[in-house]
């Protein structure tokens, strides 16, 4: 899809990005500015913000990709991406403004007088951060290669230049601007093009996707394989290029692509005719169009626990996520934290109307992209495959630049929060100068990991941010702020024995092939048995450690839930850490 129009949208992306951070250097002093904005921020501007960095490489192209795959059981993805916002105005939002802290860390302290907890809740917080920053990075490097053919390792260094400075210019009010200008980008960039898309699907007969046949290519169609690849072929192809297949040399002649599996050398080039059945990846269910619309059809193992554990993991991982929670402490106070949350909701149900369509239609237009394995690009490829011309080619820009600009606000709300416990709480270095040099560190350790992780899909690498949250960081948000009975040992307890085999399966998935084990599912999708096991841990543990109740825990409750015309909502953080 090399398009120029599409590279100076990305340009224009990154620029203006740059331009609106240096505008926030212009206001951002003080220490309070770098961290929480001074706490000035109006709701419907927070609102915004937040729609900015929450909607990140999962959203914009990794549910489409998803969908396109596996079907219907992924609508599951924005669903709860929606709903943890419900969750978090009912449970947490007002108490944790309360609370007065800049960060989550500074939460946990606050709540129970322990730096052992806190450091314990500053270790998750960069984990989960970096958990979280690593497909953002690796959705920037599929949007770049799929619109120029530049390595993946390019995009993902152009966000970390362009973050990093924003964040070390002017923190969290610098920010504040680029992800409520980002969010109505985004929500341009993938609105229009859909519009049209549809209007062509329309005027080429509205196909059905529920036929009982398996995805044809439309026309001879060249693919091109970056990686080695194994897939399967359910009838026999005639394809023609040169490359590698099944140890193979064919250069420039024509191959029998027997029905079975094959493997593809990396740098193969072939063309698929017209009509033929699309091959699909050795891993990935290959479903009829009928099959796939249809519930529990991915061809995952025991979709209903995976489904189950995705819900578990969506609607409570987002109170646990670093960069979301530290926008709350930004608000003026625990009414405007409320309304902030409810116009996020609103927000979030109008972007997610969008990305299952371009699933859907990529299942007509796009079908190559099952056997490549590439599905996260079905977004970037739809408009110029079903649009000819300059005007696929303009919207086809559109939306890599609205992609882009999701990389890079979820990336910096993300390098704030992360610099943030950096600074205070690893590094120990206070002040603006030392939230600086937190944030290059915040940036550069992500980047590393993208050399070696796996690829694999952006939304499912989300996923598993989500589970740890849900895991650690919510059993102690949710136990902390409404059961007084929570102790500083059943806190860490908790917070470790969910936390960590949360984290570590994440891990094992993300940089390990673990291929058709029985307990592969248990690994990808964990928070069914690690976010119980968080919330029973710690409070259980606490019943039977009461003698370490932390001193002045009623005063403190007294603080996170009287309402604010009481006068007891301080404005300062309850550590008394307001830093300058």
């Amino acid at each position: 899809m090399t398009s120029g129009y599409a590279i100076v949208a990305v340009l224009v992306v990154a620029l203006g990005t740059i331009l609106i951070g240096t505008y926030g250097l212009r206001v951002s002093r003080t220490t309070s500015d770098f961290y929480v904005a001074s706490r000035t921020v109006s709701p419907w501007w927070n609102a915004s913000a937040i729609g900015g960095e929450y909607l990140s490489a999962a959203s914009f192209v990794g549910i489409a990709g998803l969908i396109f795959a596996y079907g219907p059981d992924m609508l599951w993805f924005p669903v709860g991406y929606t709903a943890g916002y419900l969750v978090l105005l009912t449970m947490v939002a007002a108490p944790l403004r309360r609370s007065g802290a800049y960060t989550l860390p500074d939460f946990a302290e606050a709540r129970f007088r322990s730096r052992v907890v806190r450091a314990v809740a500053s270790v998750l917080a960069l984990a989960i951060g970096w958990l979280y920053l690593l497909p953002q990075l690796e959705g920037a490097g599929l949007t770049l290669n799929t619109v120029t053919g530049a390595p993946d390792w390019v995009g993902a260094l152009i966000v970390t230049v362009v973050v990093t400075a924003n964040v070390m210019s002017g923190g969290m009010r610098s920010i504040t601007f680029v992800q409520a200008f980002q969010y109505w980008l985004k929500l341009t960039a993938i609105t229009v093009p859909i519009v049209f898309l549809i209007a062509v699907w329309q005027v080429h007969g509205a196909d059905s996707l529920t036929k009982p046949d398996f995805p044809t290519f439309r026309q001879d169609t060249e693919v091109v394989f970056n990686h080695q690849t194994s897939i399967h072929a359910e009838r026999s192809i005639f394809i023609k290029g040169s490359g590698e297949v099944d140890g193979l040399r064919i250069e420039n002649a024509g191959h029998v692509l027997t029905d079975g599996d094959h493997r593809i050398g990396q740098g193969s080039k072939f063309t698929f005719p017209e009509g033929a059945a699309v091959p699909h990846l050795s891993s990935m269910a290959h479903n009829t169009n009928e099959s796939w619309a249809l519930p529990m059809s991915s061809g995952a193992d025991f979709p209903l626990y995976g489904a189950y554990s995705l819900i578990i993991a969506t609607f409570l991982g987002t109170m646990g996520l670093p960069h979301v929670i530290v926008r709350f402490y930004t608000n003026p106070n625990g009414t405007a934290a409320r309304r902030t949350t409810l116009i996020v909701l609103g927000l979030l149900s109008v972007f997610y109307l969008m990305p299952p369509m371009y699933g859907a239609l990529g299942r007509l237009y796009t079908p190559e992209l099952l056997m490549t394995g590439q599905t996260d690009a079905v977004v970037l490829v739809l408009p110029t495959r079903m649009i000819e011309g300059i005007g696929g080619q303009l919207l086809g820009a559109l939306v890599a630049g609205g992609a882009f600009a999701a990389f890079l606000s979820t990336s910096s709300g993300l390098v704030v929060s992360l610099a943030g416990v950096l600074s205070q709480d690893v590094l120990r270095l206070g002040g603006v100068r030392g939230f600086r040099i937190s944030t290059v560190l915040a940036g550069i350790v992500p980047l590393a990991m993208t050399f070696v992780s796996t690829g694999m899909p952006v939304a499912d690498m989300v996923g598993l941010a989500f589970a740890v949250a849900a895991s650690s960081l919510c059993p102690l948000l949710l136990l902390g702020i409404w059961s007084p009975r929570i102790t500083t040992v059943g806190a860490v307890a908790g917070m470790l024995a969910g936390g960590v085999p949360a984290l570590t399966a994440g891990l094992v998935t993300m940089f390990t092939d673990t291929g058709d084990s029985w307990y592969e599912v248990l690994l990808s999708r964990p928070a069914a048995w690690t976010v119980p096991l968080g919330f029973t841990v710690m409070y259980v543990v606490s019943l039977l450690t009461q003698r370490h109740v932390p001193p002045g825990v009623q005063r403190t409750m007294v603080k996170l839930h009287a309402p604010e015309n009481l006068g007891l909502d301080s404005s300062s953080p309850a550590t008394g850490d307001e830093r300058s």
